[in-house]
């Protein structure tokens, strides 16, 4: 997986592109690191993922959990094919808020 991100005053946006898998747990660390500063809402955008597999679905739950703590709104957005996929099979709807 590869990632990008934009900020604003008070919006961070992680722009990711390619497959998150268990093999990118070490770049999750550096994601989190950008919920520290003054921002109120923390966006994915996934229009680029290609794949995503339940060790990455898990990885964003620690996200999503991350910025709770911070008080920080967590939003995905831009899912697509087989990402959309794995998203409603596991249900994370339920627990992360997701834009079309």
């Amino acid at each position: 997986m590869n990632f990008q991100v934009r900020r604003s005053p008070e919006t961070i946006e992680v722009l990711l592109s390619g497959r998150l898998e268990f093999t990118d747990h070490d770049s999750l660390p550096d994601i989190v690191d950008l919920l520290n500063g003054d921002a109120r809402r923390f966006i994915l955008d996934m229009e680029a993922l290609d794949f995503i597999d339940s060790a990455g679905l898990g990885m964003l739950l620690i996200l999503q959990e991350e910025a709770e703590q911070r008080n920080i709104k967590m939003i995905v957005r831009k899912l697509r094919g087989d990402v959309r996929r794995s998203f409603d099979l596991a249900r994370i709807g339920e627990i992360v808020t997701i834009e079309e």
